[in-house]
């Protein structure tokens, strides 16, 4: 028997979430500012999607396009004013401007958040060796995931690398313990080879709004996702 596969859905406020959650989704990521690439959320709209649904809602915490951490502090007293409003999963990711994961970032961040559960978003398909930043990061508290297309360029270039990285999941390979989401260009005929590979947590955004950023969330697109990851998963034997 399949487990269910994961998948999470950004929002950008309170009607998305509520169309996600109706269409299947398992998991929201909350962002602001999509032409950014997705910015911390006001305060103001996490307590209020947090007040419209019931599924787990994982924080943008990122003050400007690109992967640089920017301001520390400011991040840091933002993220401990979220936490206070109530929220308890997250999502961030700073690389150095050599391409390396921002370990005085990451560590300063993850000492707010407490343990609680982050993500590790797609700075990981930036970085200049993606079995090293594992490997940095490994052991960090709370990091159970990494956002990923396998590629800078999109899954259609990096279905390769997440295929092989799943396989180093399986095996219990140091620094890969994180499950790994994918998303990133991600198309729902991507999904019979990943899902034959063993992955299990896909990430969409626009895939959701087929009227565009402009649009809110269709429910029916979503419905759409779940179904095609609730079909049975065809063997690789």
């Amino acid at each position: 028997m399949n487990q269910r596969a994961l998948l999470e859905v950004i929002a950008l406020g309170p009607e998305d979430a509520v169309a996600a959650q109706a269409g299947g989704a398992d998991r929201l990521e909350l962002v602001a500012d999509m032409a950014a690439d997705g910015l911390t959320p006001p305060r103001a709209t996490f307590a209020a999607i947090r007040a419209a649904v019931g599924i787990p809602l994982r924080v943008m915490l990122r003050a400007a396009d690109g992967f640089a951490a920017g301001d520390v502090d400011a991040l840091c007293a933002e993220a401990a004013a979220l936490r206070a409003e109530g929220a308890e999963e997250f999502v961030l990711g700073f690389l150095t401007p050599d391409g390396r994961p921002d370990l005085v970032a990451v560590k300063a961040l993850a000492e707010v958040i407490d343990g609680c559960r982050w993500t590790f978003h797609r700075a990981v398909d930036r970085a200049v060796g993606r079995d090293a930043l594992r490997k940095e990061l490994a052991g960090s508290a709370g990091l159970d995931t990494y956002l990923s297309a396998g590629s800078a360029d999109g899954v259609d270039a990096g279905l390769a690398v997440l295929i092989a990285e799943q396989a180093r999941t399986a095996a219990g390979e140091p620094g890969y313990a994180p499950r790994i989401l994918v998303g990133g260009g991600l198309r729902l005929d991507h999904l019979p080879e990943l899902r034959a590979a063993g992955l299990d947590a896909f990430h969409i955004g626009g895939a959701a709004r087929p009227g565009g950023w402009a649009a809110p969330v269709d429910a029916a697109a979503v419905r759409e996702w779940r179904a095609a990851l609730d079909a049975p998963v065809a063997s690789t034997a």
